[in-house]
């Protein structure tokens, strides 16, 4: 025997059929909300992603005066290619030499001139110059910054992470919604076509996010790792946790500084925390960059590679490949004045979680596996871009007069578990917890008071 009474048997059936819709209403407000506030900003990532999955097509269509050379049989030496620019810029700082990946690719010399970085592209057959470029300039640069940062700096890289945030939100709420009820499939994994326009801008919304829901997830989390407050504290949690990069690497007697590498160099992702040593001062004297690049030779470096100048006398040469596949990824610090390998950082060093970042950013960048990939991420990007189109168009289908749409909701304190998920969800990315303080004390200091704001907002 149970010991209830008909009328407590009563009580918690009712209880349990006033949680359910609860429990969906909360997910349908927090979807709402979240789509309607942060759906512009990944519609742009969803865009700008698209069109820089092609970056490698696009800029060999584009810069094709300046790559393309005819392969002869032996390259002039680095630094006769590098004399060639000087004599032609001769008030102009060597910053950085990328020797080209193929025998029909230039060799670029990054300048600074004047205050600003300039790639010259060089035959290094024949020395001569092909052209210039201001990299200021350099579309799919640009394309990389305002899907980065909306070319606003640290406010924009700001936004951006915390759209990515939200969007895990959106996913999670989203397929809370889709789940099918009573074994359904139209509707759930095909669209109805026969239900009336509502109904079919619905499931154009719902569906296909669904089909993509898997890889949307996959962009937003590898996305998040170049972030700059949740991608850094990842690097700093990975590095303190010895899954980042280990003390081994240390080839040589390397005195340390204080300035990471991701400080001086664009480098692959595993390496950006990476400490770069000083160089031995001895006489003052640099080795040339053909020492380098037969260092680089020697160390096997996948040729994408870009040699970085030191900056300061202590400084170092540092060698960054960003190859294709992630297995191929270096970065390497030199000795500016011996030439001696002072850290030698390879895919191989990575410790099982570091491979799998570094495999998880090459796919997001559509690198790792080639056309296919890029394929692949473009179609999750334009579902993407569907979904944000087809959720306005179906708010706006259906909004009521008088207010914006959203379901009134429960208190979330009434729904304990619901709660204790969100907070560690707001612990996992510190920007959503705050987000949600900033949200919270906004709704108890202005829309609750304000009776046009709480009936506008349903709240």
């Amino acid at each position: 025997m149970s010991g209830l009474t008909d009328n407590d048997r009563q009580l918690k059936s009712a209880a349990r059929k006033e949680t359910k819709p609860s429990i969906y209403l909360t997910m349908w407000r927090w979807h709402f909300y979240a789509g309607l506030i942060f759906a512009p900003f990944i519609l742009i990532l969803a865009v700008t992603g698209a069109v820089y999955l092609f970056k490698p097509q696009i800029e060999q269509w584009m810069y094709r005066d300046y790559y393309d050379v005819e392969a002869r049989h032996e390259k002039l030496p680095a630094s006769q290619q590098i004399d060639n620019v000087l004599k032609q810029y001769p008030e102009a700082v060597v910053t950085a030499y990328r020797p080209g990946e193929e025998a029909t690719r230039s060799a670029e010399v990054k300048l600074n001139l004047n205050g600003e970085s300039v790639t010259v592209f060089v035959d290094p057959y024949t020395g001569d110059l092909m052209g210039e470029l201001n990299d200021q300039y350099r579309l799919m640069d640009r394309i990389e910054e305002f899907h980065g940062e909306l070319m606003l700096g640290t406010v924009g890289d700001r936004i951006v992470e915390l759209a990515a945030c939200w969007s895990i939100i959106l996913i999670v709420t989203g397929v809370f919604l889709w789940f099918p009820k009573k074994g359904k499939l139209r509707g759930v994994i095909i669209p109805r076509l026969t239900g009336g326009p509502k109904t079919l801008i619905r499931d154009l919304h719902a569906v296909p996010a669904f089909w993509i829901s898997a890889g949307m997830l996959f962009l937003v989390i590898t996305g998040l790792f170049w972030s700059g407050f949740w991608g850094n504290m990842v690097q700093q949690l990975a590095t303190n946790a010895g899954v980042g990069y280990p003390p081994s690497i240390w080839v040589g007697s390397a005195p340390t500084t204080t300035v990471k590498t991701k400080d001086i160099a664009d480098v692959p992702w595993n390496a950006q925390n990476l400490d770069v040593p000083s160089s031995k001062i001895q006489g003052y004297v640099p080795v040339s960059m053909d020492d380098v690049v037969d260092i680089a030779a020697r160390l096997n470096i996948h040729p994408s590679y870009t040699v970085i100048f030191p900056k300061k006398p202590e400084g170092v040469y540092t060698l960054s490949a960003f190859p294709p596949k992630a297995k191929d990824e270096a970065t390497v610090h030199i000795d500016q004045y011996t030439g001696a390998v002072l850290a030698d950082y390879r895919y191989e060093h990575y410790k099982p979680i570091g491979k799998l970042m570094a495999w998880g950013i090459t796919v997001h960048k559509g690198l790792e596996y080639g056309l296919p990939n890029q394929l692949a991420a473009l179609l999750v990007c334009i579902g993407i871009a569907g979904a944000v189109v087809s959720g306005f168009v179906l708010w706006w289908k259906r909004k009521p007069d008088g207010h914006l749409g959203a379901p009134k909701a429960p208190e979330l304190r009434k729904m304990k578990g619901l709660a204790v998920i969100i907070a560690l969800f707001a612990i996992l990315f510190p920007l959503v917890g705050l987000s949600l303080i900033l949200v919270y004390l906004l709704d108890r200091l202005v829309v609750q008071r304000v009776p046009m704001f709480k009936r506008y907002l349903n709240a």
